[in-house]
């Protein structure tokens, strides 16, 4: 009995520890973004006298002069197209990739599988040099044509992974009875591996559409025009030119920041689901 209550006491305080680092984890976390958000609504005077006051009065003016001086607009509508373009091409290559990978049984196959893995562990910052020079000498530079194809190669490789476990687990007799039924790869994979790997999709299209959102460095690297640059390069460049108001630079900061918020909170739960399907899968 009294090593039962030793590990029992053990396990106690180990979860007091893990509720604690958590309970911090959280605060470091959500504390800045609260920060943000009621700072955002305090004139830049306002933010100077007392940083961390609550403001008075909701002073929404911050949020005019951003959307107006700052041209988000511009840059949100980029965003968008960039974000939805990228993460549907890189979807359905991904997942007829996965669809081959997974149940054509090809030697060469394992071999591809990997070559697209391998590509989890080329960096960003390792290709913007030769990546840029290429682009120019194809004369592809400041087109969003360049800046979707690397959000396409650098999204292949996880999403390819993900794919392919989670199709290696739908039964193999699907897809013998749409072959008796007359069906050829196309058929079967339009009518029966979409929809059995809904699940996994929207893991892909949230975790795709997530990182395009917030990407930064390929649009600054080969983007020089106003018009084709996202909403994280525009609100740098904003703030970069504004840095005499503050509250100008935190409405900015949260208008770019919400949607993506907003985004993780609705569709959290789908995201985690599909890993966890995934990773039972394989």
């Amino acid at each position: 009995m009294s090593n039962y209550h030793e590990l029992k006491q053990k396990n106690l305080v180990w979860k007091l520890i893990a509720y604690v680092v958590m309970i911090i984890f959280t605060v470091l976390t959500i504390g800045p973004l609260i920060w943000l958000l009621y700072s955002s609504f305090k004139p830049h005077i306002d933010i100077i006298h007392n940083i961390f006051a609550f403001p008075a009065s909701f002073y929404t003016d911050n949020f005019v002069q951003a959307w107006k001086l700052g041209r988000l607009g511009i840059y949100m509508l980029n965003s968008i197209f960039y974000s939805v373009a990228a993460t549907s091409i890189t979807t359905f290559l991904a997942l007829a990739a996965g669809y081959a990978f997974a149940k054509f049984k090809y030697r060469i196959s394992g071999f591809f599988y990997f070559f697209f893995i391998m590509g989890l562990l080329i960096t960003v910052h390792s290709v913007l040099v030769p990546l840029f020079v290429m682009e120019t000498k194809l004369g592809i530079d400041d087109t969003r044509l360049g800046v979707l194809l690397p959000y396409v190669a650098f999204g292949l490789p996880m999403l390819i992974y993900l794919a392919t476990a989670y199709i290696k687990g739908i039964p193999d007799s699907l897809e013998e009875a749409a072959v008796i039924d007359g069906a050829g790869y196309l058929t079967i994979f339009r009518t029966v591996i979409v929809p059995m790997a809904a699940p996994v999709t929207a893991t892909m299209i949230i975790f795709s559409f997530l990182g395009n959102w917030n990407e930064f460095v390929f649009v600054l690297t080969l983007t020089s025009k106003t018009s084709l640059r996202s909403l994280p390069v525009g609100v740098n460049a904003f703030a970069a030119g504004q840095t005499m108001n503050y509250g100008v630079q935190f409405a900015a900061l949260v208008i770019a920041t919400a949607p993506m918020i907003i985004f993780y909170l609705l569709f959290h739960k789908q995201l985690a689901k599909g890993f966890a399907a995934g990773a039972l899968k394989e």
